[in-house]
């Protein structure tokens, strides 16, 4: 960050500008429609229009049943816990999608039960959960760098011969040293086909003591890829890397959803709408809009002049939340909406105690210049160590969540670190320049 302030102060209004854009609604003016703004760059695109959970915005319920006549009994569970994590994966894959997937068992049959919010168009949902998974296993590119065998890029790997439907089966197991040790490893076991184990043995000589990669849905998983100890000619391999035994399951179903495959039928799709009527939505914007002008109300008239760069700081806070919401994009639930809001005041709640420390420099006698950067020292560890145990408790909650819970763990982890940054940095700013004045 540049010690300019004047240099800051042009940053803090390039910022707010851009998040101004970002957030632009779809309105019409004058009778002219001006929709939301996309973003287009080489690698990267966005439709920023914001999205709703079911709760707000209703979606799409897909009752899908699994066919598992190919399928050995025992590998049941296994098969549909691979269908639920891969469907999972891809209505997440642009974002914090908020999906609700359930797995039902009835009379022997296995369902998926699936609502995806935000989608109104029945055939765009089903296109996204009945697209076949696409396991394969790469290799290192001839031309990689030297380096490249020791810090693995996804870039530096090229497509196999060998892909998900030369995969029996991969299993979770515990080490060999299990009956040694108290709190053994686990790996991954891997099971071929005869046509797969005749490519496996090719690519394990061809390819020893390098790195091969694995790719689900043309996504790495398990990075840093494994390293080829011996060539493999009976086709069964083993992964290892020190996984935990929920590490070694996750790969083992991740493997699995390119390996099996898993039939699914739709039963029945439907509709759905909000679960939350227009008029709670519109009873919890207000009370939304009441809260914030209470606040800056109380600031201004308690601080005075501080106040109102408080306030100020508080804007920009929030337009850039909401910008950030929508680049990643995080669908918004009643919940999520409330982590915003209890991170609108913790914003606060920094500006007062970086105030009333400058208040107390200032009674003791400090010149305006020395009370601002004592003040401001003296707060910030605080703020720091109030705002990295909310991010511990946001951290377990968004880990062990599901559903609502990991939208309200994540959006409040957005806005306590970005409120950090505007009490820290923009605050700060505000005052340096038009408070104190000397800089």
């Amino acid at each position: 960050m540049p010690k300019n302030p004047r240099v800051v102060l042009l940053l803090i209004i390039i910022l707010t500008l851009a998040a101004v854009y970002i957030n632009i609604p779809k309105v019409k003016i004058f009778g002219i429609e001006v929709a939301h703004p996309r973003l287009n760059l080489q690698n990267f695109q966005r439709d920023l229009e914001p999205k709703l959970g079911l709760d707000l915005a209703g979606g799409v319920q897909l009752d899908m049943s699994a066919d598992m006549a190919n399928i050995e009994e025992k590998d049941h569970q296994s098969a549909i816990e691979s269908a639920k994590n891969i469907i999972e994966s891809r209505i997440n894959s642009l974002g914090v999608a908020e999906s609700n997937v359930q797995v039902a068992k009835s009379a022997g049959k296995y369902r998926l039960i699936i609502e995806i919010p935000g989608i109104t168009d029945v055939d765009s949902a089903v296109s996204i959960v009945k697209k076949t998974a696409h396991l394969e296993f790469r290799t290192l590119k001839a031309d990689a760098p030297p380096e490249a065998t020791l810090s693995a890029l996804p870039e530096n790997f090229q497509s196999s011969t060998l892909t998900g439907g030369d995969l029996k089966l991969a299993q979770a197991a515990p080490t060999q040293a299990s009956q040694s040790i108290k709190d053994p490893g686990y790996v991954v076991n891997l099971q071929f086909t005869e046509e797969g184990a005749q490519k496996l043995e090719q690519i394990t000589t061809d390819n020893l003591q390098l790195p091969m990669a694995m790719f689900l849905d043309l996504e790495p998983i398990s990075w840093p890829p494994p390293i080829i100890q011996s060539i493999i000619s009976d086709g069964n391999a083993q992964i290892t890397g020190s996984f935990t035994a929920d590490e070694a399951r996750e790969l083992a179903i991740q493997l699995n959803a390119g390996a099996l495959p898993l039939p699914l039928t739709i039963e029945r799709q439907t509709r759905i709408g909000p679960t939350i009527g227009q008029e709670a939505i519109d009873k919890s914007i207000v009370a939304t809009a009441l809260g914030i002008v209470s606040v800056a109300i109380f600031m201004i008239a308690y601080y005075r002049i501080l106040g109102v760069f408080a306030v100020a700081a508080l804007l920009i806070y929030s337009l850039v939340v909401f910008a950030v919401f929508k680049i990643i994009p995080v669908t918004l639930t009643l919940a999520g909406i409330a982590g915003f809001i209890l991170s609108i005041g913790m914003a606060v709640d920094a500006n007062v105690l970086i105030f009333e420390r400058i208040k107390e420099e200032l009674r003791t006698g400090s010149p305006k210049h020395d009370a601002f950067f004592t003040g401001f020292d003296r707060a910030w560890t605080s703020i720091r160590d109030s705002n990295v145990s909310s991010l511990i408790t946001t951290a377990i909650l968004f880990n062990f969540g599901s559903g609502s819970v990991r939208g309200f763990a994540l959006t409040l982890a957005i806005g306590i670190l970005i409120s950090m940054f505007s009490a820290i940095t923009i605050t700060r700013n505000f005052l340096r320049v038009f408070w104190v004045g000397k800089i």
